[in-house]
C-alpha cells in the first residue's frame, strides 16, 4: 500500500514504531521515553472506541504511587505533543478529551498495521468468490509481522490484544492453506508455512510446510525438516512436536521406501535417544497410543503392573480449567514437572489443554501417589491459583478407576 502524505503511519505488530511524510519515527518502549510510547500506543490503538481516563492512568503510572494523577497526566500528554511537534507533525491537539475519555485526533489520519490486518481478515470472511478470498487471506497474512507490540506484553491489554490478533494469523494462515490445497499450489503453501513458522515458533506450522514438499516429491526436504523441528522443540521446550506435524511424519513414512543398510545402522537410527537425557519419554499421543497397545499385549504374559495416570490442571475450586489465557503456559509447566518426576522407562505424552497422560511401568499404586508428590512439588512452585488432580488406572481394570486426593 503506497502511503499518502501527512497521514500517520503506526506499526504495532511485531514492534512499534511511527512514519510521518516518508520519516520512521521510533522510541524506546523501555528508556525514557518509556511514557510517550504508552500513552500513543493506547490511544491511537484505541481508535473510534477512546480510553477512559482510569485506564489509561493505570496504563501511564501502573501501580506508581502519585501524589497528583491529575497533574501527571497532563504533564504526560503535554510532553508528548512537543515531542511529535519536533518530529514534525502539524501543532494541533493530538489527544482529544471528550467526556473523560481520550481520543486521537481527526485532524491527523492515522493508519495502523494492526487495524489493516484485521480488516482484511473480515473482508476475506465475508468474501464469496474463493479466488478473492485466497488473496485477502495472503494479503492478511503478509500483514501481520509479529506479536502486537512485543516489548510491552506484561501490560494486560496488551496481552489481550496480542491474544486476538494472534487467533486472527492463526485462522488466516489455516483458511488459506485449506484454499491452497484447493487449488493444489503447493509452491504457495509451502511458502505460507514456512513463514508462519518464523512469526510463531512452536506453533507446529511446520506440518504445512511439509505436507507442501511431499506433494512436491522433496520428500527428503520433509524429512530433514522434521528432524530439525523436534530438534528445536525439544531444546526449546522439553517436548517433541505433537499431532498435526507426526500426522505428516507418518504419511512421509508412508511415502518413503528405505535404502538398504546394515542391522547396526537401521537400530542406531531406531534409537534416537540419548543416554544422559533425563525424565520420561515424552511423545505424541498416537506414539503414546502404539506404546499403550504394546503394553497390554505384554501384560497378557504377566509379570508386570502398570498403571495410567491422567493429569488435569484445575483452578483454585478444583474445576478443570479448558479456557484460560494462562492455560498455554500451565500446560507447558505440568508436562514439564511431569517428565521430570517420572521415569525414564515411563512415556508420557500430552492429551489436551491442559490434560497429559503417564504411562507408569513396574510400579505399584503407592508408587504412582509418590509420582503425584513429586509433580506437586514441580507445577505448585510460584503457582497459585492453579493445581493438579490426578487419576490412576491400571491397564489391566480400566473401567473403575481411583482419584487420588489433590494436594
Amino acid at each position: 500500500m503506497k502511503e499518502q502524505e501527512n497521514t500517520l503511519y503506526v506499526q504495532m505488530l511485531g514492534g512499534f514504531s511511527m512514519t510521518w511524510n516518508g520519516t520512521r519515527m521510533e522510541a524506546d518502549p523501555k528508556g525514557r521515553d518509556s511514557q510517550s510510547v504508552r500513552l500513543l500506543e493506547a490511544i491511537i490503538h484505541s481508535g473510534k472506541k477512546g480510553v477512559r481516563r482510569v485506564q489509561l492512568e493505570n496504563i501511564l503510572f501502573e501501580e506508581r504511587e502519585i501524589d497528583d494523577v491529575a497533574h501527571a497526566m497532563r504533564t504526560a500528554i503535554y510532553n508528548t505533543k512537543k515531542k511529535l511537534e519536533k518530529r514534525g507533525l502539524p501543532k494541533v491537539n493530538y489527544f482529544e478529551n471528550r467526556g473523560g475519555e481520550y481520543f486521537w485526533t481527526d485532524q491527523i489520519p492515522v493508519v495502523v498495521d494492526a487495524w489493516e490486518f484485521e480488516r482484511l481478515y473480515n473482508e476475506a470472511e465475508e468474501e464469496k468468490d474463493p479466488d478473492v478470498r485466497l488473496r485477502l487471506y495472503l494479503e492478511a497474512c503478509e500483514k501481520y509481522t509479529g506479536e502486537f507490540l512485543p516489548l510491552q506484553t506484561s501490560m494486560i491489554w496488551v496481552a489481550q490484544e496480542d491474544r486476538h490478533y494472534r487467533d486472527i494469523f492463526t485462522k488466516c494462515t489455516e483458511n488459506a492453506a485449506a484454499l491452497l490445497r484447493m487449488n493444489k499450489d503447493y509452491n504457495q503453501l509451502e511458502a505460507l508455512g514456512t513463514r508462519a513458522s518464523r512469526l510463531q515458533p512452536l506453533n507446529e506450522w511446520e506440518a504445512i510446510t511439509m505436507e507442501a514438499l511431499i506433494e512436491l516429491g522433496r520428500e527428503e526436504e520433509a524429512r530433514r525438516l522434521y528432524e530439525q523441528t523436534e530438534k528445536y522443540y525439544i531444546d526449546e521446550m522439553g517436548f517433541k512436536p505433537t499431532f498435526s506435524t507426526m500426522n505428516m511424519l507418518q504419511r512421509l513414512s508412508n511415502q518413503m521406501e528405505h535404502q538398504h543398510a546394515l542391522l547396526d545402522e537401521i537400530q542406531d537410527a531406531l534409537s534416537g535417544s540419548k543416554l544422559d537425557m533425563p525424565g520420561g519419554y515424552v511423545c505424541t499421543y498416537p506414539v503414546f497410543q502404539g506404546v499403550y497397545r504394546m503394553i497390554e499385549r505384554m501384560l497378557e504374559r504377566g509379570g508386570q503392573s502398570v498403571y495410567l495416570m491422567l493429569c488435569t490442571i484445575v483452578d483454585k475450586r478444583g474445576v478443570p480449567m479448558r479456557e484460560s489465557p494462562a492455560l498455554d503456559r500451565l500446560s507447558r509447566k505440568l508436562g514439564d514437572a511431569l517428565s521430570h518426576s517420572v521415569r525414564r522407562s515411563d512415556a508420557i505424552c500430552r492429551y489436551g489443554k491442559g490434560q497429559y497422560l503417564a504411562l507408569l511401568m513396574n510400579t505399584t499404586r503407592e508408587d504412582c501417589g509418590i509420582v503425584q508428590k513429586r509433580v506437586n512439588y514441580y507445577f505448585l512452585a510460584g503457582t497459585q491459583r492453579a493445581g493438579v488432580e490426578y487419576y490412576v488406572n491400571s491397564v489391566f481394570f480400566t473401567r473403575e478407576g481411583d482419584r487420588l486426593k489433590n494436594a
